[in-house]
């Protein structure tokens, strides 16, 4: 079974999402804030991150930050779920980001992203050749 590793902070949130992914038959570990994530993305390898952007100990761009300069992490899908940001805000993009969904987001878009990284797997984020979702061309 793939894993996602949710980091979020707010408890009934992270709820909501582990059951939505334990439904759509992937194995969560969840971590309450950037740097247990990242302490558990290092013990654990998941198939795919799901962060949120604002948390203690590390906010969610320090947590994708400290991912992509990991040896062994830096291929790692990254999703940044947050009601923080706006639309074409390309802070987490440059961090290392590959999808970002703004909050409220529909379950079945979260299941769909979720799902494509996790078909697409590890892959690179810098360069044009990139395989990363974020530097895919937007179609209309």
């Amino acid at each position: 079974m793939p894993v996602v590793l949710i980091a979020e902070d707010d408890e009934d949130i992270a709820l909501i999402l582990s059951r939505l992914l334990k439904r759509a038959g992937y194995t969560v570990l969840h971590a309450p804030d950037g740097q247990r994530a990242f302490e558990l993305a290092v013990a654990h390898r998941p198939d795919v991150l799901l962060t949120d952007l604002g948390m203690p100990r590390m906010d969610g761009l320090e947590l994708t930050r400290a991912v992509r300069e990991h040896a062994e992490l830096r291929d790692m899908p990254i999703v940044m779920l947050s009601g923080h940001l706006h639309p074409g805000d390309g802070e987490p993009t440059a961090a290392g980001v590959c999808v970002v969904l703004l909050k409220p987001c529909p379950n079945d878009k979260l299941r769909e992203v979720v799902n494509e990284l996790t078909e697409l797997g590890p892959h690179g984020h810098q360069g044009a050749g990139s395989a990363c979702p974020a530097r895919w061309p937007v179609s209309a």
